[in-house]
């Protein structure tokens, strides 16, 4: 008697825990359909101007002026893309991956030994300040210093030249790579240097053979991240280069404008093209990007 007592108070006792729970899955349940609806929305706003892009790539300029813009094509024409690709686009192309790759490369070769020098040794006076130096860079927009850069760029005899973009690129690249790296080097556990250290590896040892590999994803992360930013530049190219050979993409997309009109379908076939790269360069580079992203924060 006294078991089923116990019994019964019990599951009176359980009874409104249960009702709490079902009231709980409930508006989940809701709240599921409402984040549902909201990325399908979402996915709507990221899609419909991609697939705009695309479909106006492949009309005639006559077509896209005469139609809704949204509608697709009843005839298909590459003719767009044929006049890109014969307005010097490939050479437009060869400057921006000589930019990019001469920024990215020497941008994060030094941000990494920067970071690694701040993080092992970071007491000193000199990299303490160096540290805060890279930090205050992050808080100066380019726009700010265009015309230093340029009169800079003058006194060097670089003006009009793809080193006179290389060159600002790196320095405004570089603070942002070594606050990232430093956060990532920060993270290996001491023991693993003191290891090395015990095993005879000199810093530069230590530096290329434990902090290169552990540190692997971040430095994709911040190779991809800078060469999106180099890759779309515009206003360093517009300001620092004047000869139509030294043009990048996105400076390059100026000759598909004239003075009372834009070739919009060649205009975004340009953007097709450019934008290949930089999707395979993703595709290659997902799974270290999204690693890089998202390591560190679990602490």
């Amino acid at each position: 008697m006294t078991s089923t007592l116990r019994t019964d108070s019990a599951q009176a006792a359980e009874a409104p825990a249960r009702s709490r729970r079902k009231h709980r899955g409930r508006n989940l349940l809701h709240f599921n359909w409402i984040g549902g609806l909201l990325s399908w929305l979402w996915l709507g706003v990221v899609i419909i101007p991609i697939y705009w892009i695309v479909v106006t790539s492949v009309k005639s300029q006559e077509v896209y002026f005469s139609e809704n813009p949204l509608k697709p094509p009843t005839h298909i024409t590459f003719d767009a893309y044929r006049l890109v690709l014969q307005s010097n686009f490939i050479r437009y192309f060869f400057n921006s991956v000589i930019v990019t790759l001469g920024a990215v490369v020497p941008a994060v070769f030094f941000a990494f030994m920067a970071a690694f020098a701040i993080i092992r040794g970071g007491r000193g006076l000199f990299l303490r300040g160096a540290n805060t130096l890279f930090l205050m860079g992050l808080a100066v927009p380019l726009q700010a210093t265009i015309i230093p850069i340029y009169l800079i760029i003058i006194k060097l005899g670089i003006y009009d030249s793809l080193l006179a973009i290389i060159l600002p690129s790196i320095a405004f690249a570089i603070p942002l790579s070594v606050l990232v790296l430093s956060t990532f080097i920060r993270d290996v556990p001491n023991e693993l240097f003191e290891s090395m250290r015990l095993d005879g590896a000199s810093e530069w040892g230590t530096l290329w053979h434990l902090a290169f590999p552990l540190t692997r994803p971040a430095l994709v992360t911040v190779a991809i991240f800078n060469g999106l930013t180099i890759w779309n530049g515009f206003l360093l190219p517009l300001v620092l280069t004047q000869d139509p050979g030294r043009r990048t993409l996105p400076l390059a997309l100026w000759t598909f404008q004239g003075q009372y009109s834009v070739n919009v379908p060649a205009v975004l076939a340009s953007v097709v093209l450019t934008t290949l790269p930089i999707l395979v360069l993703y595709v290659i580079g997902r799974r270290q990007l999204l690693s890089g992203l998202t390591a560190g924060f679990s602490k």
